[in-house]
């Protein structure tokens, strides 16, 4: 598993900028994911921090098809079964331990394993997965520590998450060995309890055109 495939290429071709979601009120859900694709940016990263989020990956899945649909803050392998069954359309973990990513091997699914470390980027190489997550990013080093994993680990490629904004999104895409970012900065906590999708969108439209 060199890359995670879709149906245009891989993941971390698709957007610039993959919005990472907290949802708290799954009416939100709907609404949230449609904003985001109308922006321009058709994939989302909907994480497992809330009681809803399940629910709320079974209801962009069977409402907003033309999203990618991802599932992040899988933690355990039942969370990765939980997920897939749900209607994820891809996986991603905030770090890797070797059952978690047999586990989400197991469930067929596309996913980004996370990493922060030379060894742990190694051992998910190892694995046969090329495409990866830089987790929490800016903590572990930020752009400076990406850039110089470029050349002794060539073949690795990131999805930076953590404490980017929309500010120094630019500055990791600029790099050769990462693909897209990941930012929760287009979806606001207040936008979202004030149900503002055209924020929403406006936030969208402005990631979608960092690349």
């Amino acid at each position: 598993m060199s890359e995670i495939p879709t149906s245009s290429g891989s993941l971390l071709d698709l957007v610039p900028v993959v919005p990472v979601v907290v949802i708290d009120d799954l009416e939100h859900a709907v609404p949230l994911a449609r904003a985001l694709v109308a922006g321009g940016l058709p994939v989302i990263e909907l994480t497992l921090r809330t009681p809803v989020a399940l629910d709320a990956v079974r209801a962009i899945a069977a409402e907003v098809p033309e999203i990618t649909l991802g599932v992040g803050t899988v933690c355990t392998p039942a969370q990765a079964e939980q997920a897939a069954e749900a209607g994820a359309g891809f996986l991603v973990s905030p770090g890797t331990t070797p059952t978690l990513l047999e586990a989400m091997l197991g469930t067929g699914l596309p996913f980004l394993p996370g990493t922060a470390t030379v060894s742990e980027v190694l051992a998910v190489l190892e694995a046969g997965v090329t495409e990866m997550k830089f987790f929490p990013a800016e903590a572990s080093g930020g752009a400076a520590y990406l850039k110089s994993l470029a050349s002794p680990l060539a073949v690795a490629r990131f999805c930076p998450t953590g404490g980017i904004t929309a500010t120094s999104a630019a500055s990791y895409l600029s790099l050769p060995n990462v693909g897209c970012v990941g930012g929760s900065w287009l979806t606001p906590a207040d936008a979202l309890a004030a149900g503002d999708w055209a924020r929403v969108e406006t936030l969208a439209q402005e990631a979608a055109a960092l690349r």
